[in-house]
């Protein structure tokens, strides 16, 4: 008899498991504009997303939080929390900017990649990561400094050529 009970409390648990349907991962598409960009060093880039929920999601998507990693050069989140909006419902879009990113002067040149994620998830208080974009900063000297480097070489060589043509 205890046997008997036994087996059919397993079978009843393993029946009520069978029936719980699948709990769905809501998502969020993202995507950064620029996601890479040239600034020189003492220069600010500014990236915007474009985030938009599924219409396949079984209900709102909170966006709580990021994240965010590009090496030596710092992020700065701060139009994340003043321009995202709390929630997406499903088929929901929108269009914000997003971070900044300060390039301090003498910042070697050179191109620096990184990641930004959003966390949130079904709950306003969910801390999961749902959306993630790459994107990289190029750090490169401003134009009018090649101008000044050309121009100083033009010169050099005016002044060798002159020289060996003494």
């Amino acid at each position: 008899m205890m046997k008997y009970k036994l087996t059919l409390a397993v079978m009843t648990l393993l029946l009520a498991i069978g029936l719980v349907p699948a709990a769905l991962a809501d998502t969020l598409n993202f995507s950064l504009t620029p996601s890479w960009y040239a600034v020189e060093p003492g220069g600010t880039m500014v990236f915007s997303a474009t985030v938009s929920a599924p219409n396949s999601n079984a209900g709102d998507i909170f966006l709580n939080g990021d994240s965010a990693n590009l090496g030596t050069l710092s992020v700065d989140d701060s139009d994340f929390f003043a321009n995202a909006p709390f929630f997406l419902a499903p088929g929901d879009s929108d269009t914000f900017a997003i971070f900044a990113v300060p390039v301090p002067v003498g910042t070697p040149w050179g191109t620096y990649g990184g990641f930004f994620e959003i966390l949130g998830g079904a709950y306003g208080n969910a801390q999961n990561t749902i959306a993630t974009a790459p994107f990289s900063v190029t750090v490169a000297p401003e134009p009018s400094s090649f101008m000044l480097l050309g121009s100083g070489l033009a010169g050099l060589v005016g002044v060798a050529r002159r020289r060996f043509n003494r």
